[in-house]
């Protein structure tokens, strides 16, 4: 991770060549391998320049701009490299939206590239014009809108430095036509400095030295592991950390993978669909040391009930998350990596917690995640740990969000990072489909499955047209109920069973859909069934979409009502013998 501004000194060098011209060679100077794109009129001399260069990277044409981010947001997230988007003006930047708020809201680094009308027409409601820095402003780290060519190579590299150093974020570069049609003999100086843009990655050492002087003193402290030790590779010393200091471990869901699953310290994911032995040790721990998670509402439930005995400690790269929802009394503004190797360096003598590890593994053998088996339609549980099983642990799982989201998440164990892909913060329906390429493209080398509902599937189905065309292997498996799962169920504990608008009973036929596509389909409704077609999905070489039909009334828990703390969890079930 770059930890000062950094200064580059090579002059873009050409002749004759055009502000589009300079854009595709600063491409290339960042070492892109993959683009995401949807050609249009104002991207036009881009997409020409394109064609005329030779450049070393490959350009991905989704079927819907909707598709192109969370496609980048896919490949960012497992390759930790910024994922790229070229669209249009007009429509094409504004489909991009929902992508840019989700990119923003679980920190992935991505830049876009968005065309405008000429510098000379903006403003007068022009032919696909969009107000583009307006829109995104709120939702992006940073945004440009370049007027003068000879801004442009420095622009796009400050959008590549800004998206990936501290904590990454979207950036968004507004490219008039007029600009990218310039013709220009000269060279540019791409230097830049950016003295009010300086991360913090090196911890203080007194901040340090406050944190392990409480986990001396502790007698019930707990570690909680979000997308941040994600982002900082910081896996391993999160994993030696805990060993040492013998700390039981819960993670956001987008910390999932952080920490092995199957560790005998793993307690899993915590928040309103955790597991009871993560909430109650958060419930219960008189030290809780948050690493890389911004605590917020799916996670803590009603924040007067959320640790209410723990001092917290939260190390995070970004100043503004801490104390931002959780009273913090120990602030480490830093990366986890650096965070946690400085704590590994420290000497701590701790007080003895052996009964407070006891107790909270005796809660994890008693109280785990379960479901009911049936003998006749599919448990979508049944189906995930199914999933798990042939592929050891090892596949990447993308999602939608919804009920199969939070299944994937409790019956889909994640033993290493940088598997699971899911939209945490904005819970985009429509993601996994599109999130998935992104994910094989940028791992060719993994096995990709697609976890997603039959809601959220038809948000983005068109990008089947993409798997296609690219025969990419991706396993797209639909949890069929029939409905919007999650929204029946709150309608259902909620709203006394007024099923308003939730029920999808004229769903497509996803078989001849994916056929229609050119994609393998395969139905399976009974779930004596259900090893026998995850065995052949995962044999077949090529892309299989699978339309699982499972028992229609199934619920997620445990699960924390609104306005409930994490220790008022319904549906928890005690293990029997």
């Amino acid at each position: 991770m770059k930890t000062q501004t950094e200064t580059h000194t090579q002059p873009v060098e050409q002749k004759l060549r055009t502000g589009a011209d300079l854009f595709v060679q600063s491409l290339v100077e960042e070492k892109v391998d993959t683009v995401f794109g949807y050609p249009g009129g104002a991207v036009l001399p881009i997409y020409d320049a394109l064609y005329r260069a030779d450049a070393p990277f490959q350009h991905i044409l989704c079927r819907h701009e909707q598709g192109l981010i969370h496609a980048a947001e896919g490949y960012a997230r497992v390759t930790g490299k910024p994922g790229v988007v070229i669209a249009t003006s007009g429509p094409g930047a504004t489909n991009l939206i929902t992508g840019i708020t989700d990119a923003m809201m679980d920190s992935l680094p991505v830049v876009v590239f968005t065309g405008q009308v000429s510098t000379a027409v903006i403003g007068s409601d022009a032919f696909q014009e969009a107000d583009v820095i307006g829109l995104t402003t709120p939702i992006t780290k940073h945004n440009y809108q370049v007027t003068d060519i000879k801004d442009l190579p420095r622009i796009t590299r400050e959008a590549f430095h800004i998206a990936t150093t501290g904590r990454p974020g979207p950036v968004v570069v507004d490219i008039p036509k007029n600009i990218a049609q310039e013709i220009t003999d000269k060279t540019f100086d791409t230097s830049f400095h950016l003295p009010g843009y300086q991360p913090t990655v090196k911890p203080n050492p007194l901040q340090i030295r406050r944190l392990a002087e409480a986990l001396a003193k502790a007698k019930k402290p707990v570690l909680l592991a979000g997308a941040g030790v994600h982002f900082a590779d910081a896996s391993e010393e999160l994993k030696a950390f805990a060993e040492k200091f013998e700390l039981p471990v819960t993670t956001t869901l987008l910390g999932l993978g952080s920490f092995p699953g199957g560790h005998e310290q793993a307690l899993g994911m915590a928040g309103m669909h955790g597991s009871y032995s993560a909430n109650m040790a958060i419930y219960e721990a008189d030290l809780l040391i948050n690493i890389g998670a911004r605590f917020d509402d799916r996670l803590t439930g009603a924040i007067q009930h959320f640790a209410p005995e723990a001092a917290v400690a939260h190390i995070d790269i970004d100043p503004a998350e801490i104390g931002k929802n959780i009273e913090t009394k120990i602030p480490v503004v830093g990366d986890a990596k650096e965070a946690l190797t400085a704590l590994l360096d420290i000497d701590i003598e701790c007080t003895d917690h052996s009964s407070w590890s006891e107790e909270t593994m005796n809660n994890k053998k008693e109280y785990p995640f379960w479901f009911e088996r049936s003998d006749d339609l599919i448990s979508p549980q049944w189906l995930i740990e199914s999933v798990h099983r042939e592929t050891d642990g090892h596949a990447i799982v993308t999602t939608d969000v919804g009920q199969h989201q939070m299944w994937a998440a409790q019956f889909y164990q994640f033993n290493s990072p940088h598997k699971w892909v899911t939209s945490g913060g904005l819970g985009t329906m429509g993601f996994g489909l599109p999130a998935a390429i992104g994910a094989q493209l940028g791992r060719p080398e993994e096995t990709v499955v697609a976890i997603v509902g039959d809601g959220g599937f038809q948000m983005t189905m068109q990008e089947m047209a993409v798997v296609k065309q690219h025969n990419l292997p991706i396993k797209v498996i639909i949890v069929n109920n029939e409905a919007l799962g999650m929204v029946r169920q709150w309608q259902e504990k909620f709203y006394e069973e007024r099923y308003s608008a939730s029920l999808m009973t004229e769903n497509p036929d996803f078989i001849k859909l994916a056929e229609g596509f050119g994609v393998k389909g395969i139905r399976v409704s009974k779930e004596t069934d259900v090893p026998s077609v995850i065995k052949e999905v995962f044999q077949h070489d090529g892309p299989v979409l699978v339309d699982a039909r499972v028992q229609k009334l199934d619920k997620v828990f445990p699960m924390v009502a609104p306005g409930k703390g994490n220790h008022e969890m319904i549906g928890v079930k005690q293990c029997e013998e």
